[in-house]
């Protein structure tokens, strides 16, 4: 095959006889998966898919000669309904992504593909796709696998980060990467843009960390933000970005992941 073909990680950008032969070399096929919604007054909408997709063919670079990696085009759609209420938001039900991300996995797999893994970058997606994903694995019997990226580079995150300790909402790690990748759609930053960070999974001050309750983001957060948005720096987004790009590369190159039975 040419190199080119080999060294290309995109695969709209490849030709259907180029992804056949691309079956024989075990090649993990990365599904990004992200949400189009609200990121306070200072983010575009695009946010979450954006990150994932970046991500996803910044790490299939990185393996590149250890672990061939194809990334398709991202799901731009997840579960927000939690940001309805602020607008700009497009949301899909449990139904809907179960379907798209199922339709998008068994399309791969016909093909032949058996190592495949969907990368999220929005955390009202997590619980979901997690059951997806398991389902998906006993129906098709193939070793699938699914990560959000902040979970999977949750220390090299919290290092770099000054402000706060992870991943949040619009916040100094999401500003800061979209700073890096798109200056153009980031509106000016000023000290207003950041939130009380309330640990726990309700998040709602005085409860238990580990009951969960929904709530629209709007009753925690007037501004559709969560975390130091006003912290953020391109040169913190680029550091990230390498960062967890590295980190999800060598996951994804971990010949373990994929071996180990079902």
């Amino acid at each position: 095959m040419h190199d080119a073909a080999l060294s290309e990680v995109r695969w709209d950008r490849m030709t259907a006889p180029a992804l056949v032969q691309a079956v024989r070399d075990k090649t993990v096929v990365i599904i990004p998966l992200g949400a189009t919604e609200q990121h306070g007054p200072h983010l575009p909408t695009q946010v979450d898919w954006r990150l994932a997709y970046e991500v996803s063919q910044r790490a299939a670079r990185l393996m590149q000669g250890r672990q061939r990696a194809l990334v398709t085009p991202a799901i731009p759609f997840g579960m927000s309904e939690h940001h309805m209420s602020l607008g700009g938001t497009l949301t899909l039900n449990f139904s809907a992504m179960a379907a798209v991300v199922g339709c998008v996995v068994r399309s791969a797999a016909r093909h032949g593909f058996e190592r495949i893994f969907v990368l999220n970058g929005h955390g009202g997606n997590i619980a979901a796709l997690e059951t997806i994903i398991t389902e998906l694995t006993i129906d098709l019997k193939l070793p699938l696998a699914c990560g959000t990226y902040w979970q999977i580079a949750a220390d090299s995150i919290r290092n770099i980060l000054e402000h706060q300790g992870q991943v949040l909402h619009a916040c100094e790690a999401e500003t800061s990467m979209l700073q890096a990748l798109s200056p153009e759609t980031v509106m000016p930053l000023d000290a207003s843009l950041k939130t009380a960070l309330v640990p726990g999974l309700s998040a709602i001050e005085g409860v238990n960390p580990g009951i969960y309750r929904w709530q629209q983001l709007q009753t925690r957060s007037p501004l559709g933000l969560v975390g130091e948005a006003w912290a953020a720096t391109p040169e913190k987004g680029q550091r990230l970005l390498d960062a967890i790009s590295r980190d999800v590369a060598d996951a994804l190159s971990n010949q373990a992941l994929w071996d180990a039975p079902i």
